[in-house]
């Protein structure tokens, strides 16, 4: 039965939402697997240059380590490993052409990890192979 109503969703979202991919080649913009790509790759650990950081506040304000901002410095997207890489072979699935394992792959992740960041994406990409 849950099947049935995930299925049911994915298919809802991929006939009452907007194209997800650019119609023209030549627009300049990205499709939607490009885009996706590039979030992925933004979950993914990268190295650190070695950079010395120095930490300042006001005497007496109450504050957490984790309220500190840095400018320019882009907050961190952790993910669990497994779960980046069981979306990440979904996606390579979907690059190959093998549409319904990519679907089924997609599928199994949005059951797998249903409090995911990357879900609405999961759903999103099995709606528009599913077209």
């Amino acid at each position: 039965m849950k099947k049935l109503i995930v299925l049911f969703v994915v298919l809802m979202s991929a006939v009452f939402s907007p194209p997800l991919y650019a119609s023209d080649n030549n627009s300049g913009s990205m499709s939607f697997w490009e885009m996706l790509r590039k979030k992925i790759e933004s979950f993914t650990p990268q190295k650190k240059i070695g950079v010395t950081n120095a930490v300042g506040g006001v005497r007496g304000a109450p504050s957490d380590a984790n309220d500190l901002y840095w400018k320019g410095e882009a907050s961190k997207k952790e993910m669990d490993g497994i779960e980046l890489d069981e979306f990440k072979k979904a996606l390579d699935f979907a690059a190959a052409g093998e549409t319904q394992q990519a679907v089924n792959a997609f599928l199994e992740f949005t059951k797998r990890y249903p409090d995911s960041k990357l879900r609405k994406d999961a759903e999103q990409a099995s709606a528009a192979l599913v077209k």
